[in-house]
């Protein structure tokens, strides 16, 4: 029995059958390219999904990690910790000035968000302020809070009941949200882009639409930036696109490079809501996390990152658009920066299976929709091979 084959085994024995894995183990990685168990080497377009920011093995991430394990890498939130504070101030001053909460998870950023939105609602306004208007198509998270406010029954089935005060609407839909929005109402929440809802991108006045519609009734506006953010999009923070500012921000994935952390922003009257015992985490922005963070976003901001996902994405959604061009089944190419997408009239899983047997990793987001969010770091000359692999595939489900 090869190594591959045994740890597959091992999985079905020990591990919750939780995830429809691919058949291989890896096991290295570095910048965008990962090696599997029996050294096979793949262009890494997943990223984790749209995690692994900096590539694999940054080495700059490679430094804080060694640097601060040496340091300290945990103590309570009952103490002040010198990273958390860099890192909160580093994020306000690059954002719209808000304060922190940092936890562990996109989820858990969303389940603050959610709970800082009512609690403050309530305090501000009146004790029937609670509901939570979302998207349908959205994803925020696997938490009963947050599966509630994802808009796709699927993430949710056999968890009912699932939790009252969240309604949902058609994302990219104005008048849909002026309708939705009553007086028990206390926040909207919405992905700048869709990510699992299928790289959905909204019309350019929809956000600022989304604000002036919030500031107008007294509700707050939360983006769920967990995807977005980290300059995912070609800018640091999706809500630049469109030039407005959240009242709540969430962040995830791409904070930590590769290692898990999440974050809430908050305007300062808003943060206020929350106060010593009103929310927690235990290992929520511990010393090492917090100083590895810091270190990702320095990099990101240092190297222009966001700029570089800006021309790279330019040139991946532009040879994108070329194969959808000569395949018949690709309806669509879309997205901004280093978050694209292809939509198919097929279905999309068989041909990330042939892509991974090529060397090619990459998503789907839908039955139907591949999903590509590499590095930030990734160049031309890896946009063309994994061109290359994608119409060789393409080529051969329309032979």
């Amino acid at each position: 029995m090869d190594q591959t084959t045994e740890l597959i085994a091992q999985t079905a024995c020990y591990l919750v059958n939780t995830y429809a894995r691919f058949p291989i183990v890896l096991v290295k990685g570095s910048g965008a390219r990962v090696w599997d168990a029996e050294g096979k080497s793949y262009l890494d377009c997943a990223a984790g999904i749209a995690v692994d920011i900096l590539g694999h093995c940054h080495p700059k991430m490679v430094e804080a990690i060694r640097a601060q394990a040496e340091l300290l890498l945990h103590v309570s939130n009952l103490y002040f910790i010198e990273p958390q504070i860099r890192l909160a101030r580093a994020l306000s001053e690059h954002s719209f000035g808000g304060q922190a909460f940092f936890c562990n998870s996109g989820a858990e950023a969303n389940e603050a968000a959610i709970k800082l939105a009512r609690r403050y609602a309530k305090a501000r306004w009146s004790s029937d302020r609670y509901e939570i208007v979302c998207m349908r198509d959205s994803f925020h998270g696997r938490t009963m809070a947050t599966v509630t406010a994802t808009g796709q029954e699927k993430y949710s089935q056999g968890f009912e009941p699932l939790l009252s005060g969240f309604k949902h609407i058609p994302f990219n839909d104005l008048p849909a949200a002026e309708r939705a929005i009553d007086s028990r109402t206390c926040a909207v929440l919405v992905e700048p882009i869709q990510g699992e809802g299928g790289v959905r991108v909204p019309d350019d006045a929809y956000l600022p639409g989304l604000r002036r519609l919030c500031s107008e009734r007294e509700v707050l506006l939360i983006l769920d930036e967990v995807q977005t953010g980290m300059g995912r999009t070609g800018r640091l923070f999706a809500y630049e696109h469109s030039r407005i500012e959240p009242d709540i921000m969430t962040l995830a994935k791409g904070l930590g490079g590769g290692l898990p952390i999440g974050a809430m922003l908050a305007k300062g009257a808003v943060a206020g809501a929350f106060v010593p015992g009103s929310h927690a985490s235990t290992f929520g922005g511990n010393p090492f996390i917090t100083a590895v963070a810091h270190a990702v976003l320095a990099e990101i901001i240092d190297a222009q990152l966001p700029e570089r996902a800006a021309k790279t994405g330019a040139y991946f959604l532009g040879r994108l658009r070329e194969l959808a061009a000569r395949y018949s089944f690709v309806k669509d190419a879309r997205g901004k920066g280093l978050m694209l997408a292809m939509e198919l009239s097929v279905p999309a899983k068989p041909i990330v299976a042939r892509c991974l047997e090529r060397g090619l990793l990459i998503l789907i987001a839908g039955d139907q929709v591949l999903r590509f969010v590499p590095p930030l770091i990734i160049g031309e000359a890896e946009v063309d091979e994994a061109i290359q692999i994608l119409d060789l595939v393409l080529a051969e489900k329309s032979s």
